[in-house]
């Protein structure tokens, strides 16, 4: 398979569907695993590593998961095809600038993903779109189990497994959620997000994890504490408390901006939609924080029933093309569909070549300008 074939598209959790989904864009859970008899990879010799790499691409790729699976091997991959898989969140950064023998195995429609000598030597993880934890435990449950019965992982009955890094010992679950958290943002309430999280032992990351930015207002929300508490306990605080109070927080916020702070909200979506249509020059991280603004009253239009004069804009951006297929107006999928298509690596390899930041810039604008014009 060719990534060609995955990067035209978007994949299903980042489609916009599922609980929640106006602010809850996916929910992840990761599991590290270790084999048993086998040093940790930092301690390994390069054909260590290439032993580790072979055993346990040769298990994944022989699970049976109701989808075709394929393999990459990372640190034979180009760049670019690296930094796609990334931005696809396939695998983490960690995995794509790091040394020795590496690879991925991968879902055709991209809810699984398996990285192999990555921090351990093996992390595996499913992904699904809005509030779905508790089946993304069910699946990444059922296919542990599988690789389990091919392969003995190192655990301590008195620890838990055995992970490189200690702040993953005892369950090595990590749960995340990513959220679309705009109004916060704007009403400068984010900071308080910040602090509570902190009180609340839970990580908070940029759009691509460990080490990143939190372009177009994405957070990654995850649990930090694996030692001493059930795997059934993170997922069902997670599900039923914290993301739900967060949602409410976020929800709370747009309405303030709706009773409020209207104007605010309005030049917010009106300077959005003007430089997105008309721009010639676009960066990545401008248009993730424009888009988002975008998303934000679209999302306040369906969800809330929210008027005023930029939101209801919105609805006629694909009016005007003149496409009578088109009459609703845009949508979120649009929106989510330019976050995804319009990174760098994602642009590049639809264009078939690597480009420069001057003309990458100039080939997101108009890609933009086209999708709004048009309602694709």
């Amino acid at each position: 398979m060719k990534l060609t074939d995955l990067s035209s598209d978007i994949n299903e959790w980042f489609s916009g569907s599922g609980p929640l989904a106006d602010i809850v864009i996916s929910s992840r859970i990761r599991l590290a695993r270790n084999l048993e008899g086998y040093k940790f990879l930092n301690r390994c010799s390069t054909e260590e590593k290439s032993e580790i790499l072979k055993m346990l691409r040769d298990v994944l790729m022989s699970l049976d998961l109701g989808d075709k699976i394929f393999y990459i091997s990372v640190d034979k991959a180009p760049p670019l095809n690296r930094h796609f898989l990334m931005e696809r969140h396939l695998i983490s950064r960690h995995h794509a600038f790091g040394k020795g023998p590496r690879g991925v195995v991968i879902a055709q429609k991209e809810f699984f993903t398996a990285m192999i000598n990555e921090e351990d030597h093996l992390r595996i993880q499913v992904l699904k779109g809005g509030l779905q934890l508790s089946k993304c435990a069910e699946q990444i449950n059922n296919i542990d189990d599988m690789i389990e019965k091919k392969v003995s992982f190192a655990f301590s009955p008195r620890y838990g497994y055995l992970t490189a890094c200690p702040t993953n010992l005892g369950t090595a679950i990590r749960v995340s959620v990513m959220l679309h958290l705009p109004a916060l943002k704007i009403t400068d309430q984010i900071e308080k997000f910040f602090n509570a999280a902190k009180d609340m032992s839970l990580a908070v990351r940029g759009l691509f994890g460990e080490g990143t930015e939190a372009a177009g207002d994405f957070y990654q929300i995850s649990n930090q504490v694996t030692l001493g508490v059930s795997e059934a306990d993170i997922i069902k605080q997670f599900e039923n408390s914290i993301i739900p109070e967060i949602v409410e927080y976020e929800n709370a916020a747009r309405s303030q901006l709706l009773s409020e702070q209207i104007d605010l909200l309005d030049d917010k979506i009106s300077r959005a939609v003007a430089l997105l249509r008309n721009a010639h020059l676009i960066s990545s991280q401008e248009a993730l924080f424009l888009l988002s603004h975008l998303r934000l009253g679209l999302n306040m239009r369906e969800s809330m029933g929210a008027s005023s004069p930029a939101i209801d804009t919105l609805g006629t951006l694909s009016k005007q093309s003149g496409r009578k297929d088109k009459s609703d107006g845009l949508s979120i999928a649009t929106i989510n569909r330019l976050f995804m298509l319009t990174l760098p690596a994602h642009l590049q390899l639809n264009y078939g070549k690597t480009l420069d930041a001057t003309h990458r810039d100039a080939l997101r604008a108009q890609i933009i300008r086209s999708a709004l014009d048009q309602g694709l």
